[in-house]
């Protein structure tokens, strides 16, 4: 039996009430550094995924600001105008989200920084707390410093090189695939779960995930019909030549959904910033899965940048067929968080950017799967 229909993106839960920016909670206030004061919480407008506040503190004599997000989740946002204060103001971003599945989201979130801000501290904002609120334990957050940034994509030569050293350097524990617990792409959780081989996970991970997307948008005879040839050949024929005679990968920590909405640039050292992670560890290459999309503005200079740091895994020759296959799980998440928008399974322009098109694609290139390939090595 499949999964519970997952929510709309747009209609995922409720709104967490106003209130929830305009009153700090006693849990908040516990995180906060101690003999923080704060003296008013003033709303700072709406988006299309949050309720927004700033609020303005004194720390030991001393005046400091926070910024206070009510999420249904969403990216987190670049600080508002006039929210920064001067440049000793301490400025920290907090999310809250309602139910059990922000509760995932938070929890996840917090996981992930942690991990990467472990072993890159200046690659992400510093991670400070979550937890459930006192006054309504339905309503999470999730507290973080706030790292004053500026808009734009991240320098061409510097965000590659810094992905490409995060992957290098955080890697699996023990060596297996996946992660400590659930993180969520928007709303949809992802149950990781530990596995000894990447195609071991990534299989389970998407089956599950087009569940999912069956129960969102409702079925598909063409995806279901897709399905078998999709999983019986396309994933073997592209991921297990990765860790078959003599060839490995080392499973990487990944942001997990780097899209230009989850980067930008440190006012101050102008240095790439990433946020809003959703991790796991993975295949390095499927960091740039979603780079592929068109709509993302990290897109082939940067994949050919970061390749320069680290170099296509072995087969080189499937590379750019391993990003289409990383590119059609986007596609699959994407077309659960939008389920009232069903263009994610039918657009076919560019073909590899919505789902149907590009699974059909993938199967049809690879008919014969992971053994007609086999059968041809010499």
């Amino acid at each position: 039996m499949g999964p519970d229909p997952e929510p709309s993106a747009e209609k995922a839960h409720d709104d967490p009430p106003l209130e929830a920016v305009r009153r700090v909670d006693a849990v908040i206030l516990q995180k906060l550094p101690a003999d923080t004061t704060v003296n008013s919480v003033v709303p700072h407008g709406t988006s299309h995924w949050t309720q927004t506040a700033r609020l303005v503190a004194e720390c030991q004599g001393r005046p400091v600001q926070y910024f206070l997000k009510v999420v249904l989740p969403a990216p987190c946002l670049l600080p508002p105008p006039g929210a920064c204060g001067n440049l000793d103001s301490l400025l920290i971003v907090l999310q809250t989200v309602h139910g059990d599945r922000g509760r995932k989201v938070v929890s996840g979130e917090y996981r992930s920084m942690t991990a990467i801000h472990v072993v890159m501290p200046s690659l992400v904002p510093r991670p400070i707390a979550w937890g459930s609120c006192e006054d309504e334990p339905d309503l999470h957050f999730f507290l973080s410093e706030f790292r004053s940034m500026t808009e734009g994509l991240p320098a061409i030569d510097a965000f590659p090189q810094r992905m490409a050293q995060l992957h290098r350097s955080a890697t699996s524990p023990d060596g297996r695939f996946g992660f400590f617990e659930p993180t969520c792409h928007g709303h949809t959780p992802i149950d990781h779960g530990w596995h000894e081989t990447w195609e071991a996970y990534f299989a389970s991970t998407t089956r599950r995930l087009f569940q999912w997307e069956q129960a969102a948008q409702g079925p598909n005879q063409d995806i279901l019909d897709l399905m078998e040839p999709f999983f019986s050949n396309v994933i073997p024929r592209l991921l297990r030549p990765l860790e078959t005679d003599g060839r490995s990968i080392t499973p990487s920590l990944i942001h997990g959904d780097l899209w230009h909405g989850n980067v930008a640039t440190d006012a101050d050292t102008q240095e790439p910033v990433i946020f809003d992670a959703a991790s796991s560890y993975a295949h390095n290459e499927y960091e740039l899965g979603v780079w592929r999309q068109p709509w993302n503005e990290l897109g082939a200079a940067y994949r050919a940048r970061y390749h320069e740091f680290f170099p296509p895994s072995l087969p080189v020759e499937d590379c750019d067929d391993r990003n289409a296959l990383y590119a059609t799980r986007v596609n699959i998440l994407d077309s659960i968080l939008y389920r009232d928008d069903d263009e994610y399974r039918k657009m076919c322009v560019p073909p590899e950017a919505w789902l149907i098109a590009s699974m059909r694609r993938l199967v049809e290139k690879f008919p014969g799967g992971y053994e007609e390939w086999k059968g041809k090595q010499v």
